[in-house]
């Protein structure tokens, strides 16, 4: 399943609409990575909403994401961990290190506006 990657002024955003398998989560991780130096984007969101799942291939994948295009020049906000999806993924010790997580697309773009305004 290809996940749409939207471009809204310095950023993209990438909103995932359904369960995704690992091949779909690498083709998303390269995608972006794509996008990011096609565009100069300097800001990365992944919108997770919808997944009830982050196990321990997504969350590396997600990390790895965000280490990519922050060795690219952007910084990543991965918005929508759902409360039990959070839990389940502390339970599991599944981290996502010092990537910058948020509730939604706008606080997700507050986080991005300050970091580069």
């Amino acid at each position: 399943m290809r996940v749409p990657i939207l471009k809204q002024g310095d950023f993209v955003i990438a909103s995932i609409q359904s369960t995704l398998t690992d091949d779909d989560l690498v083709q998303l991780r390269d995608g972006l990575a794509a996008h990011v130096g096609r565009y100069r984007s300097k800001g990365v969101i992944v919108d997770v909403t919808v997944l009830d799942v982050m196990d321990s291939f997504a969350t590396r994948t997600v990390r790895d994401l965000a280490q990519i295009v922050r060795l690219r020049g952007a910084k990543t906000v991965i918005v929508g961990i759902q409360p039990e999806v959070a839990f389940a993924m502390v339970q599991l010790g599944l981290e996502l290190g010092d990537v910058a997580t948020a509730l939604d697309l706008e606080e997700a773009l507050e986080v991005l506006h300050r970091e580069y305004d």
